[in-house]
């Protein structure tokens, strides 16, 4: 019967697939060994004593990663030397390969050098001088030193007479 040979023909196109399953399992799984993936909390103290959690990484659990990744930043604030710093932990590329760029109340931290890849992008809560900024490069990790601006109180003091 012709309802024979059309149950063949499905059952077998739908067995392929599932038996084909099997290889796209074995694709991703050896792409996943390959490909680094990281994903991560940081937890610290501020200044008002209140705890700052903040994420970082290129793999949220659940989604897929991209090939660039987020360096994990630090940022120490020295009110006394009116200093910010930017610790960014890079590994695997060179100091050439780095670029560096404050703007818009924002710090660029890129970076790419063959498969390696670097993007992160630091909202700067302080006011900088932007003309007194420093980056050094060494064993995998980026020093920004920035000059933090006085802010002087706004308004205008009257004598009384």
């Amino acid at each position: 019967m012709w309802f024979d040979n059309e149950f063949d023909r499905m059952f077998r196109r739908l067995s392929d697939r599932f038996f084909n399953m099997d290889d796209d399992f074995e694709q991703m799984w050896t792409r996943a060994r390959t490909e680094p993936y990281f994903y991560g909390y940081t937890l610290t103290v501020g200044s008002d004593g209140r705890p700052i959690v903040r994420q970082y990484g290129n793999a949220i659990p659940g989604l897929a990663a991209t090939d660039v990744r987020e360096p994990f930043v630090d940022e120490v604030v020295d009110k006394d030397n009116k200093t910010l710093k930017l610790i960014a932990e890079m590994p695997g590329v060179d100091k050439k390969d780095i670029k560096v760029t404050i703007e818009d109340k924002h710090a660029r931290i890129s970076a790419e050098s063959g498969a390696r890849k670097y993007n992160a992008r630091i909202p700067l809560k302080y006011k900088i001088d932007e003309n007194f900024v420093k980056a050094t490069y060494a064993n995998g990790i980026l020093e920004v030193s920035l000059k933090l601006v006085e802010e002087k109180p706004k308004g205008k003091t009257i004598a009384v007479e």
